[in-house]
């Protein structure tokens, strides 16, 4: 297969899964490395080619966004916003050699939180209530995490939102996309002033994984929820596994 076929069909399908449940990270880490980019300039390169896919999905979800419970819009993103310029100068500044052996348990973490994120959400929510102030210290060190991989954030975001209150999980879409698109702005515009993207590669990615968000935004309005989260869970537990491999088995 071309590369830049193998690059522009995981655009699509990663624009699908961050539109739908999260995840897209999963399919664009490995095709990048795949065709040869480095796993630190693979992990910059995949966030900003995905970075429009995320505002196309916050733009057609734009109509759900507004304060959660106390929390205001503005408070959140402000928190994330600095979180992922932190978590961005962060990954700038590690070795790849390190990060080819971080990568598998970041992914790790993510595929846990795709899992298990909903579930606790709901256990949590039946216990406890937690404080405004709370909510936006949590959501300061995940926008660090958004910024620096950001693998199942948005997952991570909506089990810390649903302590606040009643809401629905899937009321939780539209901030979702909106923050994890909020960690990754600024992450963008630094790894572009640093040189750290593989411009060929972005760009054939970015033009699937617009189409991509736009159509699984509307598909998530009709597809049946269970079907997605099964199909995005073995996605992701397979490629996981597949990285530890790559890192400690070779």
């Amino acid at each position: 297969m071309s590369p830049l076929l193998l690059i522009a069909g995981a655009g699509v399908l990663a624009g699908m899964m961050n539109a739908l449940a999260g995840g897209g990270s999963f399919v664009t880490l490995p095709a990048l490395i795949a065709v040869g980019v480095p796993s630190v300039m693979a992990n910059t390169t995949s966030t900003v080619a995905l970075f429009p896919g995320q505002l196309t999905s916050a733009w057609t979800y734009r109509d759900g966004l507004g304060p959660l419970g106390e929390v205001s819009l503005r408070s959140l993103l402000l928190a994330t916003f600095i979180g992922g310029v932190l978590g961005a100068l962060l990954l700038l500044r590690t070795p790849i050699a390190a990060f080819d052996l971080i990568l598998p348990w970041l992914l790790a973490v993510a595929t846990v939180a795709l899992v298990f994120g909903r579930q606790l959400g709901e256990f949590w929510r039946r216990r406890w209530r937690i404080s405004a102030r709370l909510v936006v210290m949590v959501q300061f060190g995940l926008g660090i995490y958004g910024g620096y991989f950001g693998g199942g954030v948005g997952i991570m975001m909506m089990a810390v939102w649903s302590l606040l209150g009643d809401r629905t999980l899937k009321s939780f879409n539209a901030p979702r996309t909106l923050l994890v698109g909020a960690a990754n702005t600024v992450a963008v515009f630094i790894f572009i002033a640093a040189h750290a993207v593989r411009w060929r590669e972005a760009l054939v990615m970015l033009v699937g994984a617009v189409l991509g968000g736009y159509g699984g935004a509307n598909i998530g309005r009709r597809a049946p929820a269970g079907i997605i989260r099964v199909a995005t869970l073995l996605v992701s537990a397979g490629i996981t596994l597949g990285f530890f491999v790559r890192a400690y088995l070779r």
